[in-house]
């Protein structure tokens, strides 16, 4: 039987889903492994970003942007305590879309590699 490898992803969003059956349509299938080795190891959950966003409350604001790759946004949230903490307020319930957005920039990339290979 034929499992979906999108599935394995923890949090999987349908948007995300969307977005990575699309994104691998015109992959084969060595290609579509390689993709999908590289995908999983940049990949973030969704949870875990509202994880350390509920961090930025209690230890260090900016932790998640850290994550995401956002250097600049991280150091501007660390030294203003999260923009007092309005903006870890925001990015607690954004941090679906801080997660999606980075996921698609990882499987652009992902897709990018997959297809030089041969």
């Amino acid at each position: 039987m034929y499992q979906n490898p999108h599935l394995a992803f923890p949090g999987i969003t349908p948007e995300e889903m969307g977005f990575l059956q699309q994104g691998t349509a015109d992959l084969n299938e060595e290609q579509k492994k390689y993709f999908y080795m590289i995908y999983t190891s940049k990949r973030k959950n969704p949870q875990d970003l509202l994880l350390f966003t509920l961090l930025g409350f209690v230890v260090v604001a900016g932790v998640q942007r850290f994550v995401v790759g956002q250097i600049g946004m991280g150091l501007l949230y660390l030294f203003t305590g999260g923009f007092c903490l309005i903006g870890t307020i925001v990015d607690l319930i954004n941090n679906k879309t801080l997660a999606n957005d980075f996921n698609r920039k990882m499987a652009y990339e992902s897709y990018q590699m997959a297809k030089m290979r041969s």
